[in-house]
């Protein structure tokens, strides 16, 4: 997958940041399935990393895991639900790698200064927030794009999660649901609002997938939307 990605985004020129979890800590239900675990998660991960020559980016969950994650990964990111925890978030600003921050779909868009604040205090300014839909209800997420104006205006970059935004939490009983067919609308809409970066889940397969199927962009569908959103984001630039 790695590979395969890779090459689609250097054709367009692209810049691509592997991410993977070791293990999906917050399942919707007991028996739904986490991944490898931390050392074979991250050996993976390294694996990936050396051989095909990319950055990665993998969620951390528990502060004891910081520094061993850290010694793979090229940025930490913080899960949605661990967006307000306080310890985890300053320990992965200590590591001085870059943080990832996924907003929580509690959070209204201006809250998210105060992780910002967290992330700094360390001094650690290489931090990002990543705009992931907000809850709208019940089994439901809804993007606003107006909250992407307000978290670029903390100073920080900022990505949109095109698929974990179609998600439907919880939907399906014992796992999420999602409606994948929206994902490319949300990306472009993203793009144009001026986003700086997309964070999409892929697989050749949704249907298939492990975990978040149902939100998934299928891999024959990426070139043609990353060939769009480059396209929407030059238009954006010249503005």
């Amino acid at each position: 997958m790695a590979e395969v990605i890779k090459g689609v985004t250097r054709s367009l020129n692209v810049p691509f940041i592997f991410k993977a979890s070791y293990d999906k800590a917050n399942r919707t239900s007991i028996r739904s399935f986490r991944g490898p675990g931390l050392v074979e998660g991250l050996r993976i991960l390294k694996k990936v990393k050396d051989e095909v020559h990319v950055p990665i980016l993998t969620d951390v969950h528990e502060v004891q895991d910081v520094a061993k994650v850290a010694e793979v990964a090229d940025v930490l990111q913080i899960p949605a639900f661990l967006c307000r925890q306080t310890d985890l978030v300053v320990a992965a600003a200590q590591t001085g790698k870059p943080v990832n921050v996924k907003k929580g779909q509690f959070l209204a868009p201006w809250d998210a200064q105060n992780i910002v604040e967290k992330v700094r205090s360390a001094g650690n300014e290489a931090v990002l927030l990543t705009e992931r839909g907000v809850s709208f209800g019940y089994n439901n997420l809804v993007a606003d794009m107006r909250s992407l104006v307000v978290l670029r205006s903390f100073g920080v970059p900022v990505v949109f999660d095109a698929t974990h935004s179609v998600q439907l939490p919880g939907g399906a009983g014992t796992a999420s649901s999602g409606q994948r067919e929206f994902v490319p609308y949300l990306a472009r809409a993203a793009v144009a609002t001026g986003c700086d970066a997309l964070f999409m889940e892929i697989h050749p397969d949704p249907d298939r997938a492990p975990s978040d199927g149902p939100n998934m962009l299928r891999l024959d569908d990426l070139p043609a939307l990353l060939a769009q959103v480059t396209q929407i984001d030059r238009i954006v630039c010249r503005l």
